[in-house]
């Protein structure tokens, strides 16, 4: 196969529900980080991958390619794995590289709690139609828990404490306020907004007045829905030595498996030890990683069943510290490891779980 690599990567800031982008249609989110990502490249793109779990129907690939000036010729294509497909969409970007079918694809995430439709379940018989919030995401209910009964329950298991939890959260929060210069790098500002707007000084003491929401979990552990978009420019390696400036980050490897639907917090621990394996490194000779937080014991299991070092996962915080607009979450973790790349050089990861029981790993190197 031909290599791929990325070559721009940026996102909006992250905002929580019904906050600064509450009026933002999605498209609109997506179109300056597209235009951000293309600045530079010498072509157009071949195809624009979106993922996205809340639209409720359409292709908003196809509305965001249009709001953002491309050609015409570019058609967009949607693609929901829920929390999942942000990554997912930078992997299909990499085989059509590696294939050679396309030269330069964008591929991210788009998501807006704030202005995501209303899901209604229509009634055979003609009764009136009932509203739902989620789709299910396994075909048997006992196997398709509460996303929070799930990871509390996973908490449980694990001995992990809300004081343990909310002490993750509280280093998440002080890492992403100290990293905010760099992280400037990264985000294109939408709508007066230039920085994550969750971020705050959090602390033990106010972690603990925080409320609760199942189990050990309470609103300080688990991250808020939110709204951003991401996305990263994927090219063949001809195209790569255009760029000047920045160093290009090589795909050499992607992987989504699917695990046990009630357990979905853990599902990424195989599928970061399959990369791994198939690449011939080690976990410690990761130079960053990146891991989804969804809830501070999703993050802290798959740290401690992948064997990542602490010290180098989500060096400057996590979706804790900035929320979680789940189809764009993927995208946002591989933005941050590219931008970490940067920096510091080396093969990073970055892996996020998925509702069903869903974990897919990507690993970039430098």
């Amino acid at each position: 196969m031909k290599p791929a690599y990325i070559v721009a990567a940026y996102r909006t800031p992250v905002a929580p529900e019904n906050g600064a982008f509450a009026r933002v249609a999605l498209h609109d989110l997506a179109a300056p980080v597209i235009k951000a990502c293309l600045h530079h490249c010498p072509v157009p793109p071949d195809e624009l991958i979106l993922s996205n779990a809340l639209y409720g129907g359409g292709n908003p690939a196809r509305l965001a390619a249009l709001a953002a000036g491309l050609p015409e010729t570019v058609a967009g294509l949607s693609i929901d794995r829920q929390c999942a497909g942000g990554l997912d969409a930078i992997l299909l970007a990499a085989r059509l590289v590696q294939s050679g079918a396309a030269r330069a694809v964008l591929a991210g995430g788009a998501e807006s709690h704030s202005r995501r439709p209303l899901r209604l379940r229509t009634d055979p018989d003609g009764a009136a139609a009932i509203a739902y919030d989620r789709p299910p995401f396994s075909p048997w209910a006992s196997r398709d828990p509460d996303l929070h009964e799930s990871a509390a329950q996973l908490a449980d298991g694990m001995g992990l404490t809300r004081e343990a939890q909310d002490g993750f959260a509280v280093a998440s929060h002080a890492k992403a306020r100290a990293a905010r210069d760099q992280l400037h790098q990264e985000i294109i500002p939408v709508a007066g907004l230039d920085k994550d707007a969750f971020t705050r000084n959090l602390n033990l003491k106010t972690a603990a007045r925080a409320p609760m929401v199942t189990g050990s979990l309470s609103a300080a552990n688990t991250a808020i829905k939110a709204d951003a978009a991401a996305f990263l420019l994927v090219v063949d390696q001809e195209l790569a030595a255009e760029f000047h400036g920045i160093t290009p980050a090589q795909i050499i490897g992607g992987v989504t498996l699917g695990a046990a639907p009630e357990t979905p917090a853990t599902a990424p621990i195989a599928a970061i030890r399959q990369i791994l394996a198939q690449a011939g490194i080690a976990a410690g000779a990761l130079t960053c990683s990146e891991i989804m937080e969804a809830y501070a014991v999703q993050a802290i299991a798959c740290q401690r069943g992948a064997g990542l070092d602490p010290l180098t996962m989500n060096r400057s915080g996590g979706a804790l510290a900035r929320g979680h607009p789940i189809g764009a979450s993927g995208a946002i973790n591989a933005v941050r490891l590219f931008h970490e790349l940067q920096q510091a050089g080396g093969t990073g990861l970055a892996a996020i779980a998925a509702a069903g029981g869903l974990g897919t790993a990507m690993l970039l190197q430098v």
